[in-house]
């Protein structure tokens, strides 16, 4: 390579990691955090996710809601999450009457609540709104957009820099000299593995821009399907006033409808529309499936419960098999607990990159002076 390019893309290096190295610092961290968001939670919450016994029938989903409308002053509902482990409680969400969204754990067999929480004030929640907007909101998802477009840059350089003029000086490149002094360890440890986590890296950073930009998300899809369309996941709504007429057991209707539509073994999800035009979404996530996101879908009228339209997880198109892979690939959680030990420690060296390649930055800088 041309030896005044190969030293302006170290000089962009350089700059462009002290500029967002706190900010890719950040991501990183929390990023580590979120691989086992689920395990976490449910170590340091286990009423939450746990009945303290196993019933022999559950009640049926609306008295369950019934009770805590009255209870707890909640105007509408938003989700509904019920699971096929029989040890799992149930999740409902709704705003209260501050409009504020609040997350209750129920216990399907008893209808007893055993934990509520408001959803922003939820561990978790914080830690995913300082992942992805450094709870700045738009500003701070501009900010982490941006990080991360500079962070492929980064490891794209990267990979340039590293490469040895030579490959007799390839061996010396793949290994740490442990014991030379701090400066070499640390200038080793910073671009041995970085190239080790590499491939890793890249992948986790580019599925990272589809919550931050449009246009990446729509290349998905101008791929996949070839249309930048994303198809639209919303169903209009055919009745448009709402009837007289019994709603009792309106939500477990629409629970045992989709059981029936769909027969393998899932936990559903019913979300409540927030306007007056679209139809209630149901959800079910297929766990006899070996790679996470497989759902299928089902709409049903909002005021009636009768079904309005069916989209089994075979008719989605590419982009949308592809798109619903994006959220396994990106966590580590695409194979199990290996692909997710493997993003946490690779989320962990991120981590370390900006500090390593601070201190390389000092120790040159000093070496100018003298």
């Amino acid at each position: 390579m041309n030896k005044t390019l190969k030293k302006n893309i170290g000089f962009l290096h350089l700059w462009l990691g002290l500029i967002s190295g706190l900010i890719v610092f950040i991501v990183a961290l929390t990023g580590s955090i979120l691989v086992f968001e689920d395990e976490l939670d449910q170590f340091f919450n286990p009423e939450f996710y746990k009945v303290a016994a196993v019933g022999k029938e559950k009640l049926p989903v609306d008295v369950i809601i019934a009770d805590i409308e009255k209870q707890y002053h909640i105007t509408e509902i938003d989700r509904i999450h019920t699971f096929y482990d029989p040890e799992r409680s149930l999740i409902v969400t709704g705003p209260d009457d501050n409009k504020k969204d609040q997350i209750f754990s129920v216990d399907p067999y008893t209808g007893k609540v055993l934990a509520s929480i408001p959803q922003k004030g939820r561990f978790f929640s914080v830690v995913l709104d300082l992942h992805r907007h450094l709870i700045l909101g738009k500003f701070g998802k501009a900010v982490t957009g941006i990080s991360c477009l500079i962070f492929v840059f980064m490891l794209l350089s990267g990979i340039v820099l590293w490469w040895p003029k030579k490959m007799k000086n390839l061996k010396q490149r793949l290994t740490v000299k442990w014991d030379a002094s701090f400066k070499r360890v640390n200038w080793d440890f910073h671009s041995t593995f970085g190239f080790y986590t590499f491939l890793v890296l890249l992948v986790i950073s580019l599925t990272g821009l589809t919550w931050s930009y449009k246009w990446f998300e729509s290349g998905i899809y101008l791929l996949a399907d070839g249309t930048a369309k994303k198809p639209s996941a919303k169903v209009e709504n055919p009745t448009k006033t709402d009837p007289k007429g019994d709603k009792t057991f309106f939500y477990q209707k629409i629970f045992s409808k989709t059981d029936s539509i769909y027969k393998f073994k899932g936990d559903t999800q019913i979300r409540m529309p927030s306007d007056t035009i679209n139809s209630v979404m149901v959800i079910k996530l297929n766990i006899e499936k070996s790679i996470p996101n497989i759902s299928s879908m089902a709409y049903f009228d909002k005021y009636t419960g009768e079904i309005v339209k069916t989209k089994p997880y075979e008719s989605f198109s590419n982009g949308d098999k592809i798109r619903r892979l994006i959220y396994p690939i990106h966590t580590g959680s695409i194979y199990g607990y290996p692909t997710k030990i493997l993003a946490f420690l690779v989320c962990l060296f991120a981590v370390t990159l900006p500090v390593t390649g601070l201190i390389i930055w000092l120790g040159r800088k000093k070496t100018k002076k003298k």
